[in-house]
């Protein structure tokens, strides 16, 4: 969840390291550091807050000369944010310097050794555990770095991502992988390592992603050596061209990156169907789908796992695939189907859905799937991530970067993924006429018109957000294929608000949340035509009755619910089944605008972290 940046080269490290840190916030960002080798010292800087304070840290502390240098931007996990807890971390000698992304679990038992053994410990982090453990090999080996490096990660139980040099071989990185994504720029005579290409995109385009348990000696004028570090095995590099672009990283003239995302949802729906959805034709054509079509025709029952957001883009294709394909499908939150000793069998599909393509938990839960024998199938975001090396077949969704640590984009894409699959299953088993096919089809190729559509009351919602930007509480309902929009638009709320939000069923607000409703309290109610309307009505009355707040989502020409609600929000009409896309609009917007003027950090809410690479 922390994000790593590196440089070795011709060039000056540190405007590379730092502007690449900033485009890793989404990452972490409780606090910052970099370390720089000017060619007879390591400089270092570190400091509590954001990659704009470090900036002006080293400035007035360090020299910033050099062409080899780290940095780091941290999500805390072992150690309060603070100076001391920050990366980069000095081994005792002051040789070795080291980033991390991850956690060493068995960190304590060693530090307690190492203790022993005359070594001091300044921070409360895992992190510097490590880098002087490789300090204790190299010496008592009588080895070099990447070959301490090696012994070292034998011995240590967990995840990370690691690059560290020495100041006796300042031509060198040694970098490792074991369940956090590290990536290795190859530019002419440099090198460039992050977590994601994002940090080195307009240097180069080639780039090697090192597999879990591989590490690697980057070193001027030589080719990247890859090894396991399990068993000192050569690994040879596959070097990829990346498709990524400056421009879908910047923010191009939004506020904030979310709403720069919330308003590509229409072109990034369309990529995502773009050459699968070929509604002419009356074919839906996904490679990952078609060669194991029989596994999935067969399948006693689909599986999902997923976490946060993509868990709730599961309960919706829960809905999608029991309703058009009739496969029965369970929806599972990856971090607890790991450890319940689920019942797997050969004739399950699994599903994992991510966003980053890295969630540890989803990863974990992949792996136990398959040592079952179940076929696993996934949907990802990232082109090159884990989850898409670790899964038997799989579906990009094609939304372009998402760097706004509340996803929006990825959610919407996701369904679409999903949906083109419970469709293309539903037609395969016969549950579709040719005419009715193509006509589902044509829906959905008019879905990123819809989109644009309800993306046109954001003046409106902005409105509504300067009413309610002062709650303490709201709570969501929605029924059927909404009732997951509804807990997502709370999840939304919560995440860059801070406001406490529910979502529920809203046949189940009789069975307890009603007793929450007085007239302080917003309810959000999703509450089109299509889709137990009626009963939604009366679930609207009820609340009325008892002056709650009643913010309503309802089919363009509502009449009925107009007069009950004390806002209404109108979205193009659509079938029910593809009514998600369309509902979670107007939430996404709502939340953005009453974070925005609550004067949170919408891009950057506190605690979170984009891509959660640890448990």
């Amino acid at each position: 969840m922390c994000g790593i940046v590196g440089y070795i080269g011709q060039r000056d490290a540190y405007p590379i390291i730092m502007k690449g840190l900033q485009r890793l916030e989404y990452r972490g960002y409780d606090s910052a550091g970099i370390a720089l080798f000017d060619g007879t010292d390591i400089n270092l800087a570190k400091t509590k807050g954001k990659v704009a304070d470090l900036g002006g840290k080293a400035q007035g502390e360090i020299s910033l000369e050099g062409r080899i240098g780290i940095g780091h931007t941290r999500w805390a996990t072992h150690g309060v944010p603070n100076d001391v807890n920050s990366h980069p971390h000095y081994s005792n000698s002051g040789e070795l310097v080291i980033i991390h992304n991850g956690i060493i679990e068995n960190y304590d038992s060693i530090r307690k050794e190492l203790t022993n053994r005359g070594y001091l410990f300044h921070s409360d982090t895992d992190t510097e555990v490590l880098v002087n453990l490789i300090e204790e090999v190299k010496k008592k080996e009588g080895v070099k770095l990447g070959k301490a490096v090696q012994i070292a990660l034998n011995q240590v139980v967990g995840a990370y991502a690691i690059a560290i040099f020495d100041r006796s071989k300042p031509d060198e990185i040694v970098v490792a992988r074991l369940g956090s994504p590290l990536a290795i720029g190859i530019g002419d005579d440099e090198f460039f390592i992050a977590s994601d290409a994002s940090p080195f995109i307009e240097f180069t385009n080639n780039a090697v992603y090192l597999e879990d348990g591989e590490m690697a000696i980057v070193r001027l004028g030589k080719e990247i050596r890859l090894r396991k570090i399990q068993d000192d095995a050569i690994a040879y590099p596959t070097v990829l061209e990346l498709q990524l672009n400056l421009e879908e990283i910047e923010k191009g003239g939004y506020d904030h990156f979310m709403l720069k995302e919330i308003y590509e949802q229409p072109r990034a729906i369309k990529d995502t169907f773009r050459g699968r959805l070929l509604a002419d034709q009356g074919l839906i054509r996904m490679a990952g789908v078609d060669q194991n079509l029989e596994r999935f025709l067969n399948a006693n029952r689909i599986i999902i796992v997923a976490c946060g957001t993509s868990w709730h883009a599961g309960l919706v294709a829960e809905y999608i695939f029991e309703d058009l394909a009739r496969i029965p499908v369970e929806v599972e939150y990856a971090s607890e189907f790991r450890y319940r000793n689920p019942v797997i069998t050969e004739n399950d599909v699994l599903i994992a859905i991510s966003q980053s393509g890295e969630t540890a938990d989803t990863l974990a839960a992949i792996k136990l799937a398959k040592e079952n024998g179940a076929f696993v199938f996934g949907v990802c975001n990232v082109v090159g991530s884990s989850i898409a090396r670790e899964t038997d077949a799989g579906a990009y969704t094609h939304a372009g970067p998402e760097i706004g640590v509340a996803s929006t984009k990825a959610f919407t894409t996701q369904i679409t993924v999903l949906t083109l699959l419970a469709l293309k299953l539903a037609k395969e088993k016969g549950a579709y006429s040719e005419s009715h096919f193509r006509e589902v089809l044509t829906e959905i190729e008019a879905i990123p018109d819809k989109v644009e559509k309800a993306l046109e009351s954001n003046p409106l919602i902005e409105i509504i957000s300067e009413v309610y930007k002062d709650a303490t509480n709201f709570l969501y309902l929605g029924r059927g294929y909404n009732f997951p929009v509804a807990l997502e638009g709370a999840l939304k709320l919560k995440e860059i608000s801070y406001i406490h939000a529910e979502g529920y069923p809203a046949a189940e607000m009789k069975h307890g949340p009603i007793a929450l409703i007085d007239e302080q309290m917003p309810v959000v109610v999703i509450a089109t035509k299509k889709g137990h309307y009626e009963k939604v009505v009366s679930n609207i009355q009820e609340i009325k009755s008892r002056k709650g707040k009643i913010i309503a989502i309802v089919t363009e020409g509502d009449t009925q619910v107009r007069e009950l609600a004390d806002h209404v929000i109108e979205i193009p009409e659509s079938s029910e089944s593809l009514s998600p896309l369309l509902t979670t609009i107007p939430l996404q917007l709502l939340s953005y605008h009453i974070a925005v003027m609550r004067g949170c950090n919408v891009d950057q809410p506190r605690n979170l972290a984009k891509s959660v690479t640890v448990e």
